[in-house]
């Protein structure tokens, strides 16, 4: 459509991001991109925040999705600066998440010349992306946003990137484009819901595996089933959102390391897969399984991922007679104040004893993070973000993203310090945007989990060379000077009593902070 207005492409690009429904770019623009901020100036509607670093765009967009359940929109530079956010659109794109990139791009007429940070957009985009397009006149920069949000929004969420040369910006249109319509989600099939049933109903032993966003009404489904079947219900190891703690029903979530995993499958003879595909190991390993599933254990698909997920589960809970019977809920229960050394348990039931109500838990926690993960499981109901993707440096942009979607809820980020290092650069954000941010620094100086995958991929037994690799006490990290220097106030604490005095402290500041808890 158009209309009489006359405006830069850039211009009627963030009208209609806005008119759809997105409203906060997070943004590392450069010199091909300076139209499109000149029209995030210019329109009043839509925040604007500031990465010091494209990970920290993309990984906030990520946090910022999965809370608001709608995509924020990102600005990086050119074929490099994509490149430097991909990690985390990688996280997003496991973690099905909604986002809309616009990448800026060499004017149309001075692509021919090969300049410096010429490159294959496209080419980058695509492996995290589910939707690309490049704008090819100012006159379809609008109608092509409108194409990315809906894209975004496609059941159940992907990445779109809407590339955007320099010259579809800058010049003038008198385009415009309405907000297309959202996709519902495909409907299930009730002959998956009978075959399901029927499995279900023969009493062999059970598992359904469920991955998406495991709300408080799909717990609540799952454990009517279990109820009424005696299946137990599984969540993968990495899903992007669970709705958790107590008043909730509870899913049991697939542990990480493939033998354990394989135990709690084993003697399973019908696995279901809600959302999800069937088990596997998160790396390959030398003379280990890959393929969690048990010998002779029959799939089922309840549903698939771009399906209707909330009807298929409330369909078998009808179709087993389930409906009448409450779900079980995890009771409140706030342990008590432990003492003495700080450790990875006495940490998080130290947490889980001061924890706020309604708290978002960013968790990449790595190692040190399971201690927090189990302490935390019965207190206020709360929402608990995984790293989807494993690709680390999620955890301090992701908190960034979900505190800027939830201004009145207290952000929780447990943050392992090697992976922190790679995107630190979100505390300024926070700092600059006043975000209310705990970020607790798990600081065992090393690669821990990489100590532990040495072994078991069957390397020789690490000398001091590979051991330095994997090492991060030479020189010492210190977190509270880092964070200092980018405005976040900090501790480093090393006894219970000093993490507990600091998290005191911590959730009474408005703002964010930072507590390095040496482990």
């Amino acid at each position: 459509m158009s209309d009489s207005k006359d405006r830069s492409g850039a211009e009627s690009l963030v009208q209609t991001l806005v008119d759809s429904g997105v409203d906060v770019c997070f943004a590392n623009p450069g010199t091909s991109e300076m139209h499109f901020v000149a029209a995030l100036d210019s329109n009043p509607e839509m925040r604007c925040v500031l990465g010091l670093f494209e990970g920290i765009v993309t990984g906030a967009a990520d946090g910022y999705a999965r809370m608001a359940g709608k995509p924020a929109v990102t600005l990086t530079h050119l074929g490099p600066g994509l490149g430097n956010g991909l990690a985390n659109l990688h996280n997003a794109k496991k973690a099905r998440t909604p986002v809309v990139n616009v990448v800026g791009d060499h004017a149309t007429f001075h692509r021919k010349y090969d300049a410096p940070l010429t490159s294959d957009v496209e080419g980058i985009a695509k492996p995290v992306s589910g939707w690309v397009k490049v704008s090819q006149s100012a006159d379809d920069v609008a109608g092509d946003g409108a194409q990315a949000v809906q894209a975004a929004m496609a059941p159940p969420g992907q990445v779109a990137t809407l590339i955007l040369p320099a010259d579809t910006a800058w010049n003038r249109t008198t385009a415009a484009a309405t907000p297309l319509p959202a996709q519902a989600p495909k409907a299930f099939l009730q002959d998956n819901v009978q075959e399901v049933a029927a499995a279900l109903r023969t009493g062999k032993p059970s598992v359904i595996l469920m991955n998406g966003v495991i709300t408080e009404a799909r717990a609540a489904w799952a454990d009517q089933i279990a109820q009424a079947t005696g299946a137990r219900i599984v969540m993968d190891t990495f899903v992007g959102r669970v709705q958790r703690g107590a008043g909730r029903a509870e899913v049991q979530r697939l542990p990480y390391f493939g033998e354990q995993a394989a135990e709690l499958l084993a003697g399973t003879e019908h696995l279901i897969l809600v959302s999800t595909q069937p088990p596997i190991t998160f790396f390959a390993y030398p003379d280990k399984p890959n393929w969690l599933t048990p010998e002779g254990c029959e799939l089922h698909t309840l549903v698939e991922r771009d399906e209707d997920i909330d009807g298929a589960l409330a369909a078998l809970v009808d179709e087993l007679g389930a409906s009448d019977t409450p779900a079980r809920t995890v009771a409140l229960d706030i342990p008590a104040l432990p003492k003495g050394e700080l450790s990875p348990g006495t940490l998080g039931t130290t947490l889980a004893h001061y924890f706020p109500d309604d708290a978002i838990v960013v968790d990449e926690g790595g190692t040190c993070g399971a201690g927090a993960t189990f302490a935390t499981r019965t207190v206020a109901p709360h929402d608990w973000l995984m790293l989807t993707g494993g690709s680390i440096g999620y955890g301090l942009p992701c908190a960034t993203g979900a505190a800027v979607a939830c201004p009145d809820r207290r952000v929780i980020c447990l943050q392992g310090d090697g992976g922190g290092m790679y995107t630190n650069q979100a505390l300024w954000t926070q700092a600059r945007e006043k975000l209310d941010v705990t970020n607790i620094i798990l600081a065992n100086q090393k690669y821990s989990i990489l100590q532990i995958e040495f072994s078991r991929v069957g390397a020789h037994n690490p000398g001091p060379k590979a051991m330095s690799m994997l090492d991060l006490s030479n020189p010492e990290l210190n977190w509270v000077s880092l964070a200092d220097g980018m405005g976040v106030p900090a501790w480093r604490v090393r006894t219970v009593e000093e993490f507990a005095a600091a998290l005191q402290e911590s959730f009474a500041t408005k703002g964010p902070t930072l507590i390095e808890a040496m482990l």
